[in-house]
C-alpha cells in the first residue's frame, strides 16, 4: 500500500475512524527573496485519495513543472472545493515569513466550502486563532495525499503569479528563479536594488536598503 494511502487511512484510525471532511493546506515560497507566499487548502473525499495517488499526486517538490500543471485539473476534479490565497510582500514584511505563511493558510481555510472538520497542515506550527481541528505534520506533503495535492495546486499558481510579473521586472531572472535567491537574482540585486516587490525585511534585500 502506498505510503500516502497509509497514513490518511492510519491517522482517521488514531481518530476512531469518524467520518470527517478532512482538508489538506501547504504554502508555497517562504524561502523566496520576491513576491506573495501562497498557500492552498482542499477538500479531499477519502474516496478520492487512491485516484490521486495513481495520477502521480505527490510532494510538489518532486515533480516537474510539466507534470504539476498536468495534475491541477485533475486534483480540482476530484477534491469537493478547493482555494488559494496570498500574503503579501507587505504582510510578510510586516508580521515575518513564518506569521504570513500561517495567515495565506487560514485565508485559504476559511474559503473551503464545505467547511473541515480538520486541517491537515504541513509543518509543525499550527495556525493561530483558527476555529476549527487541526493536525500538524512535519514533512506532511511527503506523507499525505492531501497535503500533497495542495502543495501542487500552491506551486503552480505562484509560478503562474512570478511568471506574469517577470515582463514587469525582467533584470531579476524571474521567470528561472521564481523569486528564490539564486546566484543570478542575488547579483541582479546587487545591480539593480531591491524593487516594490522583493521582501525588504529579508537579509540579502534588508542589507541593500541600510
Amino acid at each position: 500500500m502506498s505510503d500516502y494511502l497509509s497514513w490518511e487511512y492510519s491517522f482517521l484510525a488514531e481518530t476512531n475512524n469518524q467520518p470527517k471532511i478532512i482538508a489538506g493546506v501547504d504554502e508555497v515560497g517562504r524561502g523566496a527573496l520576491f513576491g506573495s507566499v501562497v498557500a492552498a487548502a482542499i477538500v479531499l473525499p477519502l474516496a478520492a485519495i487512491p485516484e490521486l495517488i495513481d495520477a502521480g499526486v505527490k510532494d510538489s517538490k518532486k515533480l516537474s513543472a510539466k507534470k504539476r500543471q498536468q495534475l491541477v485539473p485533475q486534483i480540482q476534479s476530484k477534491v469537493l472545493d478547493w482555494h488559494v490565497s496570498e500574503a503579501t510582500v507587505e504582510e510578510i514584511d510586516e508580521l515575518n515569513i513564518l506569521q504570513a505563511s500561517l495567515l495565506a493558510m487560514k485565508r485559504s481555510i476559511l474559503a473551503l466550502r464545505p467547511s473541515p472538520e480538520i486541517c491537515l497542515i504541513d509543518g509543525n506550527f499550527p495556525i493561530p486563532n483558527l476555529a476549527i481541528s487541526q493536525k500538524t505534520v512535519v514533512k506532511g506533503d511527503q506523507k499525505s495525499t492531501a497535503i500533497a495535492a495542495a502543495s501542487v495546486l500552491a506551486k503552480v499558481w505562484r509560478d503562474e503569479l512570478i511568471s506574469s510579473l517577470a515582463e514587469q521586472y525582467p533584470e531579476y531572472d524571474l521567470a528561472k528563479n521564481k523569486g528564490y535567491p539564486t546566484a543570478k537574482h542575488l547579483a541582479a540585486l546587487e545591480a539593480h536594488g531591491v524593487s516594490p516587490l522583493h521582501r525588504k525585511s529579508f537579509a540579502p534585500c534588508k542589507k541593500l536598503l541600510i
